[in-house]
């Protein structure tokens, strides 16, 4: 296996991975969509009650742990687009396009203020 991969290999393996088992029929966008959701929970878990310092030594101890659930999250990311036909690449490029003119340097630099308050 190539150790560097972009994301469209990424989305094709688990194409495959999924159709070797069949489970395409279950993969409805509905379906996908929840997954993903459910997956974030589980990345956001890692985080629940804990206060910087405690963060840091979880983190330490937990990141491949964390590692996995944000993987899960590309996961259903990538095949829900394949599921709907969006490009991702294309829809990266265009949405970098868009968070540029909505967040110019000058205004958003080193403010976390959305958008619609700069």
């Amino acid at each position: 296996m190539k150790t560097q991969i972009t994301l469209k290999d990424w989305q094709q393996m688990i194409i495959e991975f999924r159709d070797k088992r069949n489970w395409k029929q279950f993969h409805n966008p509905k379906d996908l969509a929840l997954s993903l959701n459910l997956e974030a929970a589980e990345v956001l878990e890692h985080f629940q009650w804990k206060n910087n310092e405690e963060l840091e030594g979880y983190l330490g101890k937990n990141k491949n742990a964390l590692g996995d659930e944000i993987i899960d999250v590309i996961y259903y990311c990538l095949l829900l687009a394949h599921e709907v036909d969006i490009d991702i690449n294309k829809a990266f490029i265009k949405k970098m396009k868009l968070n540029a003119k909505k967040y110019p340097v000058k205004k958003a630099k080193g403010k976390h203020t959305k958008y619609t308050k700069l």
